[in-house]
């Protein structure tokens, strides 16, 4: 009866807490990354498989290149007890997630979990449509660190508002949350999210494929480049602590590894959220080398924040260009086309301006060294004869652009 009576009197502290909640400011200065079990697993979740993939978080070397968060996706729900209370499912998770949260903590790393702002979860499990507050107060209580919250079974609610609740639900159970709004963009979250998430779904969910539509009939998901031309005028919602997402990443579950490398490429280009979808137990080590570039993941964690933008598109290749900290950029050609393309630039007549970050360079006057992301090798500077390249099908060519010296132009 005492545990009851406490608990009740915490929810009704939390309805009695202030009007002026907010967001945990300054959980993500920099885009998240970590690990989610839907792209790969689906409902097919439970803490064996949670515990070793914390494990493999660490013995990959991904913790070490910065990943943290160990995110359960749908289907972890049990029932909610007679107060109203969620519950894991007892047979997947038997311990409980208090402990489970204690066994990612002691790896030096963080548990998230999934909810739905509906009464139903996409996977048909139990939402937190009118339980917001008991259900922030029970991921606090179990230590929970982020929380994906979908858009399913929401017939009759504004998302706005919806979102809100649960940021504010978040603020009153006192645990600092990451979190992560999965709206898909129907809403245009971007426009009000700032100051109620972290990050926010620009599109529907994400399809193991470069270049290609799911249709699941009355929804569909979306390929690499989809979700890619879906960002167009979105770079100017973002920066740090709200980031547009463009969902988990698919790389190690079936795509070429041209395509895994362009893909990881586009999304640590434009700041997305880097989410790996994949089993980290037992990636190849093609895999483990695309996730874990830290060069790459430098371009994404920049302290500037910026998403890249599209400067030209020639014959299906496209260029774009990303300001980073200290006066470097980041070039990223990408090959939409199957084939080979080659590529030229020449560096004396080329000027690029970012009128968003107020940054400019003209890379016949400044010269800039350069650094091919993905070889690791120098690839001469700009003040040398023409850059030329061959491109792959469904690749790309990643390059670092480092200030070197400065060149009168008189």
């Amino acid at each position: 009866m005492k545990m009851m009576c406490a608990s009740l009197a915490a929810v009704l502290a939390l309805f009695a807490a202030p009007a002026f909640a907010q967001k945990f400011a300054g959980l993500s200065k920099t885009p998240a990354l970590g690990w989610n079990s839907w792209n790969k697993f689906g409902c097919n979740v439970n803490e064996q498989m949670i515990r070793e993939t914390a494990d493999a978080m660490v013995a990959s070397g991904m913790k070490a290149a910065g990943y943290q968060y160990v995110n359960i996706d749908d289907c972890w729900h049990g029932d909610r007890d007679a107060r109203g209370f969620i519950t894991p499912n007892k047979e997947h998770f038997p311990s409980g997630m208090k402990a489970l949260a204690d066994y990612v903590h002691s790896k030096g790393l963080k548990l998230g979990i999934y909810s739905d702002a509906g009464w139903k979860t996409c996977g048909g499990k139990p939402g937190s449509r009118g339980h917001e507050y008991q259900d922030a107060l029970t991921y606090a209580e179990w230590g929970i660190d982020y929380l994906k919250y979908d858009w399913c079974d929401t017939n009759g609610l504004k998302a706005e508002g919806a979102y809100v609740t649960m940021r504010d639900a978040l603020h009153a159970a006192g645990r600092p949350v990451l979190f992560s709004l999965c709206e898909w963009g129907d809403n245009q979250p971007w426009t009000w999210a700032k100051e109620v998430g972290h990050s926010w779904r620009t599109t529907g969910d994400i399809h193991p494929c470069f270049d290609c539509i799911e249709d699941h009939g009355t929804w569909k998901s979306w390929g690499v480049t989809y979700i890619l031309d879906k960002q167009e005028g979105l770079r100017v919602h973002a920066g740090p602590d709200h980031w547009n997402d463009m969902d988990m990443l698919e790389v190690g579950n079936g795509m070429a590894t041209n395509e895994d490398r362009a893909h990881f490429s586009i999304w640590a280009m434009l700041n997305s959220p880097l989410i790996a979808g994949n089993d980290l137990r037992s990636m190849s080590k093609e895999t483990k080398a695309i996730l874990t570039n830290a060069a790459v993941i430098a371009l994404n964690q920049d302290a500037m924040g910026v998403q890249a933008f599209r400067a030209s598109v020639v014959d299906g290749v496209e260029y774009w260009y990303k300001p980073l900290d200290q006066g470097d950029w980041a070039l990223m050609i990408l090959n939409r086309n199957p084939a080979p393309h080659a590529v030229k630039i020449d560096w004396a007549s080329l000027h690029v301006q970012d009128e968003m970050s107020n940054r400019m360079a003209s890379f016949g006057l400044a010269h800039y060294d350069l650094r091919d992301l993905w070889t690791g090798r120098f690839a001469g500077n700009t003040g040398n004869k023409p850059f030329a390249a061959s491109v792959p099908g469904h690749d790309v060519l990643l390059l670092r652009l480092s200030r070197r010296a400065v060149r009168s132009p008189y």
